[in-house]
C-alpha cells in the first residue's frame, strides 16, 4: 500500500501554476530524489508533502498513522539550546517537557525549592503521558548519529548542526523522511557519512539535491519538477539523464511540428481574407485552438550563457610558497608547508570544514600574512577570486546596480554590452534584475556572483565553494567553461563529481598537513595511504609539489595468492551483476511494473538498491586490487 499519493494537485503562484495537476505515488522503501531548476517549486512540494503548505486543489492521500519528518534547507542560527534539547524538540510538547526535566535534573542539588517543585511537576506529567520511554529514544538517536547531548548547538560547525537537525527529524521515527539539500555546506567526510547512514536507514526518503555523486549513491527513483509538471523516472540518476535527453528531443520535434502547422494555418487564413473567399469556419475554430495552445505553452527555462574571458598568459611560475606556518586560536593549520603553482595547474583543495582551506588561499593570494615563511607571486598575474566577490554584494541594491554600479553597459571581451542583455545571459529577467539582491535565492546569488566575476579577464581563477545552490544544468555549464579555461585554477569544493570533472591534481588536508595527489577526488581515494599505517603518510606524501611526470605513490604490498584469484574472477562477477542490474532496471522501467502489489514493488526496489551497492563494492575492490597489482 502506498505511503502517500498526490492526485491532480494544483498550486498557483503568479501568472503560471507552480504545480499543474501533479500526480505522485510514494511506495515504502523508496529513495526518491526530487530534481528541477532553481525556483521550480521543489522545496514547496516538500512542504506540501509535510502538510505545512496547502495546495489550491487536488487530493493528498496518506496511509493511516503516517509519520512525516522534514529536514529544512536553512539552519537556524538563534537556538541557544543543548544538542539534547534540540533533538528532543522533534517530539513536540512531550519533547520539550523531557528536555526541561533533564535540564532541571542537573540542578536538584542546588537546594532550590522552586526547582524541586517544577521537577516533580514535570515528572508527574511525563508519567501520566507514559512518555518515559521517549528518553531512551532520544539517547538512541544521539548515539547513532555520534552526537554529544551536552554540547551547545550554537557552538557547533555547520555540518554538525545539520546532523543535529537530522537527529531531531529521526527521533520522530518517521515513515517518510523529507530532506531539502542535506549536503549543503557539508564537507566531504560528512557527506560520505550521511550517504552511508541514509542508505541503511529503513524509512522512505524524498530528498532534494544538486550533488550528483550523492544522488547516484542513494536514489532509487528520480522525480523531476519541470514547468509545473512532475515526471517519474524509475532507476538511477544516469538512467534518468538518458531518458530526459530523449524526452527533450521528442519535445523539440513535437513543438517544431506544432509551430509548422500553426504557421501554415496562419498563412491560409491571411490568404483567405485577402481573396475575400468564404472561410471554413471549422478550420478557423481549429486555428483559434492552436493559437490558444501556443499562448499557454510553457517554454523550458534557458541555460545560463556563462563565458570566461581569457586573460593574458601569466609567467610560468604563478605562486611559490616556502615553509609556510599559520595558527589560529591555538590550532595549527599549516606547518612548514611549501608548494609551487605553475601556469596551467588546475588544483582542487579538499579537506574537512575548519581545516584551513580558505585560509591557505588567502595566504597564497597575499590577503593574509603567514606566521612564518614566504609567498612569491609570479609576473603578469590577473586574479579573479570568487570568495572576495561574495562580500561585495549589497543586499539593499538591485541586481543591476550590484553588477554595473550605475552604468548601463558592461565590457566583455573588449566589447560593450548592455547590462540587461548580459544579465539575461545569466537567466535574470528584466523584472528580476531590478529587484534587490536580498530577495534572491541562494542559486540566483551565485549566478550573480559568477556574472560579476566574468566581466573581467584573468589568468588565475580562485573559486571557493562556487557550486552551493546552483542547479545541475548551470553547474554542468560552469564545468564546461572551466574545462576549456586555459589559465590556472584553484578550487575549493565538496562536490566530488565537480572536482573529478575539473581539476588535474588535488591538495588534501589530512592529518593536519596538506598533501599533493595527481588527479581528482576518485584518484585521491585510490592513492591515499591506508589509515592504519600513519607512518606511510610521511614517507609517501611530501609537503612539496610532486613532479608532473609521476605521482607520489604510497608503499604497496604484493597480492597474496588468494587476492590474485579474486582479481582474476572479479571481471566475470562484475559482468554478472551488471546483467542482473540491467534486467531489473528494464523490468522496473515498464509502467506495468507499478501495477504489481506494493509488497512486490518494494521488494524489487530493495533488490535494485542491493544490486547497485554490491556492484559498486565489486568495482571498488577490483580497482583496489588492480592498483596493487600494477
Amino acid at each position: 500500500m502506498p505511503l502517500l499519493t498526490l492526485r491532480d494537485l494544483q498550486l498557483d503562484y503568479g501568472d503560471q501554476p507552480l504545480f499543474d495537476h501533479l500526480d505522485l505515488t510514494i511506495e515504502p522503501g523508496e529513495r526518491l530524489c526530487l530534481v528541477g531548476r532553481n525556483g521550480s517549486g521543489k522545496s514547496t512540494l516538500l512542504k506540501v508533502l509535510d502538510g505545512e503548505v496547502q495546495a489550491d486543489d487536488g487530493q493528498i492521500e496518506r496511509s493511516q498513522g503516517l509519520v512525516v519528518a522534514r529536514l529544512e534547507q536553512e539552519v537556524p542560527e538563534d537556538q541557544d539550546h543543548s544538542v539534547q534539547e534540540m533533538v528532543a524538540q522533534g517530539l513536540g510538547e512531550l519533547g520539550r517537557l523531557l528536555a526541561e526535566h533533564d535540564r532541571l535534573s542537573h540542578r536538584l542539588n542546588d537546594g532550590d525549592d522552586a526547582v524541586m517543585a517544577r521537577f516533580q511537576q514535570l515528572s508527574d506529567r511525563i508519567e501520566s503521558a507514559g512518555a518515559w520511554q521517549l528518553f531512551q529514544r532520544v539517547e538512541t538517536v544521539l548515539s547513532k548519529l555520534q552526537l554529544d547531548g551536552e554540547q551547545r548547538f550554537a557552538g557547533l560547525s555547520g555540518g554538525m548542526k545539520r546532523r543535529v537537525l537530522l537527529a531531531r527529524a529521526l527521533v520522530q521515527e518517521p515513515d517518510l523522511l523529507l530532506l531539502d539539500e542535506p549536503t549543503n555546506h557539508l564537507d566531504i567526510d560528512s557527506i560520505r557519512w550521511l550517504e552511508s547512514f541514509l542508505r541503511d536507514y529503513p524509512a522512505t526518503l524524498v530528498f532534494i539535491s544538486h550533488d550528483r555523486a550523492f544522488i547516484r549513491a542513494l536514489a532509487t527513483r528520480i522525480i523531476e519538477l519541470d514547468r509545473g509538471r512532475l515526471t517519474s523516472w524509475p532507476g538511477d540518476y544516469d538512467r534518468y539523464l538518458e531518458g530526459k535527453q530523449a524526452a527533450l528531443e521528442v519535445e523539440e520535434r513535437n513543438q517544431a511540428e506544432f509551430d509548422k502547422k500553426l504557421s501554415q494555418e496562419e498563412r491560409w487564413i491571411r490568404q483567405g481574407i485577402k481573396a475575400r473567399r468564404t472561410r471554413n469556419e471549422g478550420r478557423v475554430r481549429a486555428l483559434q485552438t492552436l493559437r490558444k495552445e501556443a499562448a499557454q505553452r510553457r517554454q523550458r527555462q534557458g541555460t545560463a550563457a556563462l563565458a570566461i574571458q581569457q586573460g593574458d598568459r601569466s609567467g610560468k611560475t604563478v605562486i611559490e610558497a616556502e615553509h609556510l606556518s599559520y595558527a589560529v586560536g591555538g590550532q595549527t593549520l599549516l606547518r612548514d608547508f611549501s608548494l609551487t603553482l605553475l601556469r596551467g595547474d588546475r588544483v582542487g583543495i579538499l579537506g574537512p570544514n575548519g581545516c584551513g582551506k580558505s585560509t591557505l588561499i588567502r595566504i597564497l593570494l597575499g590577503r593574509l600574512a603567514p606566521d612564518g615563511g614566504t609567498v612569491k607571486q609570479g609576473t603578469q598575474l590577473k586574479v579573479a577570486y570568487f570568495d572576495q566577490l561574495r562580500d561585495s554584494l549589497d543586499g539593499e541594491k538591485s541586481v543591476i546596480d550590484n553588477l554595473a554600479e550605475g552604468s548601463d553597459v558592461v565590457e566583455v571581451d573588449g566589447r560593450k554590452k548592455h547590462v540587461m542583455g548580459y544579465l539575461q545571459d545569466f537567466l535574470f529577467e528584466p523584472a528580476r534584475a531590478r529587484q534587490p539582491v536580498k530577495s534572491l535565492s541562494g542559486g540566483e546569488r551565485n549566478r550573480l556572483l559568477l556574472a560579476k566575476l566574468f566581466t573581467r579577464p584573468f589568468n588565475l581563477l580562485v573559486l571557493d565553494e562556487p557550486t552551493n545552490d546552483l542547479d545541475v544544468e548551470t553547474l554542468e555549464l560552469l564545468e564546461e567553461q572551466l574545462v576549456n579555461y586555459q589559465g590556472t585554477l584553484l578550487l575549493v569544493s565538496h562536490d566530488r563529481a565537480f572536482i573529478d570533472n575539473v581539476v588535474t591534481s588535488t591538495l588534501v588536508f589530512e592529518g593536519g598537513d596538506p598533501h599533493w595527489y595527481v588527479g581528482g577526488y576518485e584518484d585521491w581515494l585510490r592513492q591515499r595511504p591506508e589509515p592504519s599505517a600513519p607512518e606511510t603518510v610521511k614517507a609517501a606524501r611530501p609537503a612539496t609539489r610532486p613532479e608532473r611526470s609521476e605521482a607520489a605513490k604510497p608503499a604497496r604490498k604484493k597480492l597474496s595468492y588468494k587476492e590474485q584469484l579474486e582479481l582474476r574472477d572479479l571481471p566475470a562477477r562484475i559482468e554478472e551483476l551488471e546483467a542482473a542490474l540491467k534486467a531489473l532496471q528494464s523490468t522496473m522501467s515498464d509502467p506495468a511494473f507499478y501495477k504489481e502489489a506494493a509488497e512486490t514493488i518494494a521488494a524489487e526496489q530493495q533488490r535494485l538498491s542491493e544490486l547497485e551497492h554490491t556492484l559498486a563494492e565489486a568495482y571498488a575492490r577490483w580497482e583496489a586490487l588492480d592498483q596493487l597489482n600494477s
